[in-house]
């Protein structure tokens, strides 16, 4: 009962440290701009940053999973925008059917994080590397498929945006359970573990009989396969196809996802913290842009909150007490393990 009551008292110390935080920084910041914004509090406001993030928060999954192997994924802009490309020049050039059109741009950004997944892994070259020259063959792809121009879509695609009561999107719902299902696949599966495992010590996984190898080619992989469906609901949104979306895209999903505490050195992520790391940043900047804020002030005030997020991030985790009990796995901390 005493262990029981000790283990009991770590978890909720746990979630304390990982998601009360960034809840009350969420809450701060609505507040704030509550106050300083005539129209910031409202239904239409919260409507329209919720319907403006699902596609970085899709991405922020598949992000948060290529994180915790300690890897990083830089190329999610072009894919995003060489997806888009493909949706709307098969869509619209070719008149293919939307399901195919749809399957065609899903299909883009498997092949591209399996390429990815395939040099880390299989040449063992750093991520890093890797990941950028996806960034410019995939952007270079984007401006040949539409001739670098932009494609204009209508028809049937404008079914994916489609408003549900209370004004939420589609896409908002899809995005809210691709995060759950992140979650629990985190926290709640044998592959969970494993990834959280590599990204802690990937030797010692590899000396315990797993193929570590198979686990790193899967989470690009699964990157580039969100990627491609954050592609469909943002050209969906756009109502058109353009060669140079998502310029910087990267950026701000590897800052959501470190601001919702993902570690860049592996061994440590959440689905939940991303999600709640990219509504901090729409807040941010949505209120920023109501009280007049320029665009330099902007840009200043995201990087010093991302700063901020990672110097925190590293002392919160630093009340945590080490695991007692040793495991092959073992990590940082017995809350790890739950993502």
């Amino acid at each position: 009962m005493a262990e029981l009551a000790k283990k009991r008292i770590f978890d909720l110390r746990a979630f304390v440290t990982d998601y009360l935080g960034m809840v009350l920084a969420l809450a701060g910041l609505i507040i704030y701009f509550g106050i300083k914004a005539d129209n910031f509090f409202t239904i239409k406001t919260f409507g329209t940053i919720l319907n403006q993030v699902p596609d970085i928060t899709i991405v922020a999954v598949g992000m948060t999973f290529v994180l915790i192997v300690a890897g990083i994924d830089l190329s999610v802009g072009s894919v995003l925008a060489l997806s888009g490309a493909v949706l709307g020049f098969t869509f619209m050039n070719w008149n293919l059917p939307l399901g195919y059109a749809i399957a065609a741009c899903l299909a883009v950004g498997i092949l591209c994080g399996a390429f990815n997944g395939l040099m880390v892994v299989g040449w063992r070259l750093p991520a890093f590397i890797v990941t950028l020259g996806m960034l410019e063959i995939a952007r270079g792809a984007a401006y040949f498929v539409t001739s670098s121009r932009t494609i204009h879509i209508s028809g049937s695609l404008e079914v994916v945006t489609s408003r549900l009561a209370g004004g939420l999107s589609v896409p908002v719902i899809i995005a809210v359970a691709i995060v759950v299902v992140g979650q629990l696949v985190l926290s709640r599966t044998v592959f969970g573990r494993y990834l959280i495992a590599i990204g802690t010590n990937e030797e010692a996984v590899r000396l315990s009989g797993i193929n570590t190898a198979l686990y790193k080619f899967s989470v690009f992989a699964l990157c580039g396969f969100l990627t491609s469906i954050a592609a469909v609901m943002r050209t969906a949104r756009l109502s058109c196809a353009i060669p140079n979306d998502g310029v910087g895209f990267e950026l701000q999903v590897i800052a959501a996802v470190v601001i919702g505490g993902t570690s860049l050195m592996g061994g440590r992520g959440s689905c939940l913290s991303s999600f709640f790391g990219v509504l901090i940043i729409a807040v941010l900047d949505r209120g920023l842009s109501q009280v007049g804020a320029q665009e330099s002030t902007k840009r200043f005030i995201t990087g010093c909150v991302i700063v901020a997020a990672v110097i925190l991030d590293r002392y919160r985790h630093r009340i945590r007490k080490p695991c007692r009990r040793k495991t092959r796995f073992c990590v940082k901390s017995s809350g790890d393990w739950n993502a």
